[in-house]
C-alpha cells in the first residue's frame, strides 16, 4: 500500500468501516428488543470491527501479515471471553454474533487490500443470511430426510464426480464419452428436482393445472399416468384431468427446448418452430379446459414422489449410453432411417433421453442438427401418441376424446411448424 496515495487509503478504511456499519444494523436491529448495554454487539461495534480489519490491513503492509493474524486471534480472543460470560447471563447458546464478527473483521480487511467489489457483496451476502434467519428455519423445518439426501447426492455427482471423470471417447464409434453423459444426467437430474421443488411448493391448494405443470418438469408421462388413474374413479373431474394431462404434455416440449439449448444452440434453433408450436397449442387446449371446468376438486391432492435417487440416476446414464451408442450403431447400418427408428422407438419411454444423447452428438459434431432434430421430433411425436394410448387405458371415458383432440391439434402444429422450418 505504500505506492497508494493517503486519499485512497482512506477511502478503503471508509468502505471497510461501512461493511461493518451495514452487517451492524442487522444485528442492532435483530436484537432491538434487548435493553441498551444487553446487547453483546450492535451497529457501532461491528462498524469498530470493519474498521479494525482495515486498519490493521494497512498496518500488516507495513510491518508483515503476520500482525494481521495475531490481530485476528485477539479479536476471537475477546469474542470468546464475551460469549463465555453472555452464557452465564442467559441461555442464549448462539455464536452467530460471534462468527458475523469475525467475518466483518476479514471483510474490512479484504477492502483494505483493495478488493472492494468482492468484500462489498460479501458483506451484502452476509447481512442477507443474517436476516433472513426465521425464514431458514421455517425451510429447514419443512425439508424431509430423503429430499436432503437427494440434494446431497446431486451435489456428489456434480461437484465430486464430474471432475475425474474423462472428456473423451471410447468404445465402439468413440461414443461413449462419460464426462458428456454424466453431464447430461446432472442436468435431466437437476431439472427433475426443480420441478419436484415446484410441486411440492404450489401444492394441491393450486389445483391440477399447476399439477400439469410442474409434474411435467419432472416426468410428463409419469403425470399422465396418475392424473389418467385419478379420472377412472372421479369421472366429474375428467375436464379438468384432462386439461392437467394435456399441460404436463405440453411442458414437455419447452423442457426439450431448455435441454437442447444447453446441449447444442444449433440443435435447438432447429427445433424452435415445431416443438414450439405444438407446446403452444397444446397449452391452449389445455386452457380451454381448464377455463371451463366446474369448480371444485381442483386441490385434489397428488403427492409428489422425489424424483431423483442415486441409482435412478445410474440407470439414466446408462440408457443414455445405450441409445447413444444405438445411435451411431443404427446410423452405421441403417443410415438415417436407422435414426429415426431408434427415436420413435426410444420417444414412447423417454424423450428426454433422446434429446440429450442426440444434442450430445451435434455437440461433438458427430451428427448434423437437421437430422438430430428431426430424430428429437419424431421421439416427441412418439412419446405424445404414448400418452394419448394411456389415457386410453388408464382413464377411460371422455377423458379420452378431449386428450386425444388436444394432443392431436399439437402434433398437426407440430408438422406445420416443421413445414415453416424447411421453408426458411
Amino acid at each position: 500500500m505504500g505506492d497508494l496515495g493517503e486519499l485512497e487509503v482512506l477511502q478503503r478504511l471508509g468502505v471497510a468501516l461501512a461493511i461493518g456499519l451495514l452487517i451492524g444494523t442487522e444485528r442492532g436491529w435483530s436484537r432491538r428488543q434487548l435493553a441498551e448495554g444487553t446487547r453483546v454487539a450492535g451497529i457501532r461495534t461491528f462498524g469498530l470491527i470493519g474498521l479494525l480489519g482495515g486498519l490493521w490491513a494497512v498496518v500488516g503492509h507495513f510491518a508483515g501479515e503476520a500482525v494481521l493474524a495475531v490481530a485476528f486471534a485477539a479479536l476471537a480472543a475477546v469474542l470468546i471471553v464475551t460469549q463465555a460470560y453472555v452464557l452465564k447471563q442467559s441461555a442464549d447458546v448462539s455464536a452467530t454474533t460471534m462468527v458475523a464478527a469475525l467475518v466483518t473483521f476479514g471483510l474490512g480487511a479484504l477492502a483494505s487490500f483493495g478488493e472492494l467489489e468482492v468484500a462489498t457483496s460479501s458483506a451484502v451476502i452476509v447481512a442477507l443470511l443474517l436476516g433472513v434467519k426465521p425464514e431458514l428455519h421455517r425451510l429447514v423445518a419443512r425439508i424431509e430426510r430423503r429430499e436432503l439426501i437427494a440434494v446431497i447426492q446431486l451435489l456428489l455427482m456434480s461437484v465430486v464426480l464430474l471432475p475425474v471423470l474423462p472428456d473423451q471417447g471410447f468404445g465402439p464409434w468413440q461414443a461413449l464419452n462419460p464426462y458428456r453423459i454424466w453431464w447430461m444426467v446432472i442436468l435431466i437430474a437437476g431439472v427433475a428436482f426443480a420441478g419436484y421443488v415446484a410441486v411440492k411448493v404450489a401444492g394441491a391448494r393450486l389445483g391440477i393445472l399447476l399439477t400439469g405443470i410442474f409434474g411435467g418438469l419432472v416426468s410428463s408421462t409419469a403425470t399422465t399416468l396418475s392424473l389418467s388413474r385419478l379420472g377412472k374413479s372421479r369421472p366429474s373431474l375428467h375436464r379438468l384431468l384432462s386439461a392437467g394431462v394435456i399441460v404436463a404434455s405440453a411442458t414437455m416440449f419447452p423442457r426439450m427446448l431448455l435441454l437442447a439449448a444447453i446441449i447444442a444452440p444449433d440443435f435447438a434453433l432447429r427445433l424452435v418452430w415445431p416443438i414450439g408450436l405444438a407446446g403452444l397449442t397444446a397449452y391452449g387446449f389445455a386452457y380451454w379446459f381448464w377455463r371451463d371446468a366446474p369448480e371444485g376438486g381442483a386441490a385434489t391432492e397428488l403427492a409428489p414422489a422425489n424424483p431423483f435417487e442415486f441409482g435412478v440416476a445410474l440407470q439414466y446414464g446408462a440408457l443414455l449410453g445405450v441409445i447413444m451408442l444405438l445411435s451411431f450403431a443404427l446410423q452405421d447400418w441403417m443410415g438415417d432411417a436407422g435414426l429415426f427408428l431408434l427415436a420413435a422407438v426410444s420417444g414412447l419411454a423417454d424423450v428426454d433421453a433422446v434429446t440429450l444423447s442426440f444434442g450430445g452428438r451435434v455437440a461433438d459434431a458427430s451428427l448434423a442438427a437437421p437430422l438430430a432434430a428431426s430424430a428429437a421430433l419424431i421421439a416427441a411425436l412418439s412419446n405424445t401418441l404414448a400418452k394419448i394410448g394411456l389415457v386410453a387405458v388408464a382413464g377411460g371415458g371422455t377423458m379420452i376424446w378431449r386428450v386425444a383432440l388436444g394432443l392431436g391439434a399439437a402434433i398437426v402444429a407440430a408438422g406445420v411448424g416443421l413445414a415453416v422450418e424447411w421453408l426458411l
